[in-house]
């Protein structure tokens, strides 16, 4: 029960991020209310619906449980209501810091619910990254760019690495919620020092 709990609560933590850095992300597009609202919700609950099909917990929580749409439809309304107060800020900050923390809650999250049903390590750390990007991947579509997790420095990677430390904790037996914050602290901080300095994993180079 206590790992549900922090299961939960990463959950709607990171619901309300992710739905803040989608709907920010559609503003940004020029979106209208409605627009602003799906793609928030889409971001929000992508994620979490992949992992719970994925490993059949089905219907998905993030459309069983009321509070995760709720949740991120009042973030989504309350970010389009205060568009005119958002101040410009430089292209990484807030919507990259808003998405590490969102990829770091919903990395812990998935890897912990993998690891709950009785997933092997390595998969429980892929279900974790998939968490993660999924709803990020399908906000990029919406809002017709390349999906951030295929150019992006250190993207999949940083919520993988997370992951792994969940899965490496949890098979040490040691405690679930520093176990859960060490996960988030290294997703979250690998992500935001690869954005600051430009770290990347090596490209293809296009045929000549």
């Amino acid at each position: 029960m206590r790992m549900d709990r922090i299961v939960l609560a990463g959950d709607l933590a990171g619901t309300m991020v992710f739905a803040a850095e989608g709907a920010m992300a559609a503003i940004g597009r020029g979106l209208d209310v409605f627009g602003v609202v799906v793609v928030a919700c889409v971001v929000a609950l992508g994620g979490c619906i992949i992992r719970d099909v994925l490993i059949g917990d089905t219907p998905p929580s993030a459309i069983r449980d009321w509070r995760y749409p709720a949740l991120a439809c009042l973030t989504g309304l309350a970010l389009f209501a205060a568009r005119h107060a958002l101040r410009p800020v430089p292209a990484w900050y807030p919507l990259a810091v808003l998405d590490a923390a969102g990829l770091s809650l919903f990395a812990v999250t998935g890897a912990e619910k993998a690891l709950s049903r009785g997933l092997v390590p390595l998969g429980a750390a892929l279900l974790g990254m998939v968490t993660a990007i999924g709803g990020g991947v399908m906000r990029d579509i919406l809002v017709n760019r390349v999906p951030m997790v295929l150019v992006s420095d250190i993207y999949a990677t940083a919520a993988l690495a997370g992951a792994l430390v969940v899965v490496a904790g949890r098979r040490l037996a040691l405690p679930g919620r520093p176990v859960a914050c060490a996960g988030a602290a290294t997703c979250f901080g690998l992500r935001l020092l690869a954005l600051h300095y430009g770290w990347h994993l090596p490209g293809a180079t296009p045929p000549s």
